[in-house]
C-alpha cells in the first residue's frame, strides 16, 4: 500500500526529473511544438514541490486534485490543461483514501486518461501523450491480470510507454501546434509522450 507521504515523495521525484530533463523536453518541443514543454513542466512541478509540506497532511485524492489545479495554473500551452486534467480526474477517482494499492493506481490512471482524451478531443495514433499513456495502462492491466506483483506491473507499464514514445516518431501529428507541420512532423518523437514516460518511470522506481 502507498500512503500520502509516499505520494508526496513521488511528486518531489517527478519535480526533480522534470528539472533534469527540462532542456531535453524543450529541444524535442522546439522541433514540432512551441519549444516550451520542458520549461513549463519543470515550472509546474516545481510549484507542486513547494507545496509538499502542506500536501503530505492531506488524503491522496486531495493531493492529486491539488497537483492538477497547480499544473493548470502554472504550466503553459496544452500541457497544463491536459496534465492538470489527468491529475484532477485521478484524484476524483481515488477520493478520500489515505492509502492506495496497484488496483487504485490503475483505476486512477484510466480515469485520468479518459480526462485527457476528452479535454484534448484526441485518441491514440495522433502523436500525443496518449500514445504512451494508453499502451502503458494496457500493459499494466495485462500484467496484473496475469498475477504479477506491483513492481512487475509498473515495469511493464514503463516499457510499454517507452515503446509508445518510439512509435510516435513515424506518426503524422494531427493535434496541437505539431499538426501545423503535417508530414514534416514525421521522424520526431512527441514531447508529451516523453514527459509522461519520465513521470511513470519515477513512479516505478519509487514503488
Amino acid at each position: 500500500m502507498t500512503d500520502s507521504k509516499k505520494i508526496v515523495e513521488i511528486l518531489i521525484a517527478m519535480a526533480k526529473v522534470m528539472e533534469e530533463n527540462k532542456e531535453y523536453l524543450t529541444d524535442l518541443d522546439n522541433v514540432i511544438g512551441d519549444g516550451d514543454h520542458g520549461i513549463n513542466m519543470a515550472r509546474g512541478f516545481s510549484e507542486v514541490e513547494k507545496q509538499a509540506d502542506t500536501l503530505v497532511q492531506k488524503d491522496i485524492g486531495t493531493i492529486l486534485k491539488t497537483v492538477g489545479m497547480t499544473l493548470v495554473s502554472k504550466v503553459g500551452g496544452s500541457s497544463g490543461p491536459l496534465y492538470g486534467t489527468a491529475f484532477m480526474k485521478a484524484g476524483m477517482a481515488i477520493g478520500a483514501k489515505e492509502e492506495i494499492d496497484i488496483n487504485d493506481f490503475l483505476s486512477a490512471l484510466e480515469t485520468g486518461i479518459e480526462g485527457v482524451k476528452a479535454r484534448g478531443r484526441s485518441t491514440t495514433g495522433e502523436k500525443t501523450m496518449l500514445d504512451a499513456m494508453v499502451p502503458a495502462l494496457d500493459a499494466m492491466k495485462n500484467e496484473l491480470a496475469a498475477g504479477a506483483d506491483p513492481k512487475s506491473v509498473l515495469a511493464a507499464g514503463v516499457t510499454a510507454a517507452q515503446e509508445g514514445v518510439e512509435a510516435t516518431k513515424p506518426m503524422v501529428a494531427t493535434k496541437g501546434r505539431a499538426s501545423y507541420l503535417g508530414e514534416r512532423s514525421v521522424g520526431h518523437q512527441d514531447p508529451g509522450a516523453t514527459s509522461f514516460t519520465l513521470l511513470l518511470t519515477e513512479i516505478g522506481k519509487a514503488l
